[in-house]
């Protein structure tokens, strides 16, 4: 088996079913097996897979496991030399998983790949990711990569060949088996977001290089599985983004995060607070930043709960 797929899926079936169909169209030559393994959905996304694509192998799990632990189901089970963890809410141009595995064979000292993601009309989307460190969380990340575009690659330049970086997005990341076995499974104490950007971290420890791929273009329909549920899958990023830097950046790092985390906040809310009420709450936009900002301040106050975010 050339390749294994892996999609974790939660309540996104029609996503799902366009980027089940796009994936035929897309691996060409390369021999597939695919996982759905669905995260206790309540769209009925399971038994839209069984009817449409029989030949999938589908996991439903009674509750929502996460992201890194439903992806680790199906790696367990994966046969292929190459492994591919694909958000639902993508669809691979054609061509584009192909390019990404001949990339790979060709490549040996490659870890893991990923392509160029593009937004539904598009334009590029970020699909590189630095390790995160103080500067990229405390600051802003935008003016980073204009400021030092070599340290902080991104969407702001036209890449014409594969480049080398710290890390890619999950939403369509191909990994090497062997890369795989050598430094193990994603780390399930993430539960959602970040968990690639560990695995990558870890694999860049082992020796391994991690390319973006920029000729393999993936659309993807960012974040429409958290969509509804944006003030919690915030703090599951919070929550993330703090245990990466408790386990890789060491406890003084993690200490001026958490405290720079919660100056940077405080303004944001104050300025946003300002905002609507110059505006008379009048701009859309803006009361939902504030609201986004008051649930973080209050998840902080009350001792970072883990019943606030995602985890239910």
């Amino acid at each position: 088996m050339d390749l294994s797929i892996i999609i974790v899926n939660w309540n996104t079936k029609n996503l799902l079913l366009q980027c089940l169909e796009a994936v035929d169209q897309t691996a060409g030559t390369v021999t597939t097996e695919i996982f759905v393994v669905d995260n206790r959905s309540a769209d009925g996304s399971g038994t839209a897979v069984k009817e449409r694509f029989p030949g999938v192998t589908l996991i439903e799990n009674r509750v929502n496991l996460g992201f890194a632990k439903a992806n680790n189901q199906a790696l367990s089970l994966a046969k292929g030399d190459y492994l591919l963890l694909l958000n639902p809410d993508t669809r691979a141009e054609v061509g584009a998983i192909e390019r990404l595995f001949y990339f790979m064979k060709a490549h040996p000292e490659a870890g893991a790949a990923g392509p160029q993601l593009l937004h539904p009309d598009g334009t590029k989307q970020n699909s590189i990711a630095n390790f995160p460190s103080l500067a990229t969380e405390l600051l802003n990340k935008r003016f980073l990569r204009w400021l030092f575009p070599k340290e902080f690659p991104g969407k702001e330049k036209d890449y014409r060949e594969p480049l080398e970086v710290d890390s890619v997005i999950g939403a369509c990341m191909m990994v090497r088996r062997e890369a795989m076995e050598q430094v193990g499974l994603l780390d399930e104490n993430y539960f959602l977001f970040l968990e690639e950007t560990d695995w990558c971290y870890r694999l860049k420890k082992a020796g391994w290089k991690i390319y973006h791929v920029p000729q393999a273009e993936v659309y993807h329909f960012q974040g429409k599985g958290v969509e509804m549920e944006k003030k919690r899958a915030r703090i599951e990023y919070y929550r993330s983004r703090a245990l990466f830097f408790k386990k890789n950046r060491g406890r003084l790092h993690w200490l001026i995060l958490l405290i720079g985390s919660m100056v940077r906040l405080g303004v944001e809310l104050f300025l946003m607070a300002m905002l609507c009420c110059f505006s008379l709450f009048s701009v859309k936009k803006w009361i939902n930043k504030l609201s986004i900002y008051t649930f973080i301040a209050w998840w902080y106050l009350k001792g970072c709960p883990e019943e606030m975010g995602l985890r239910k």
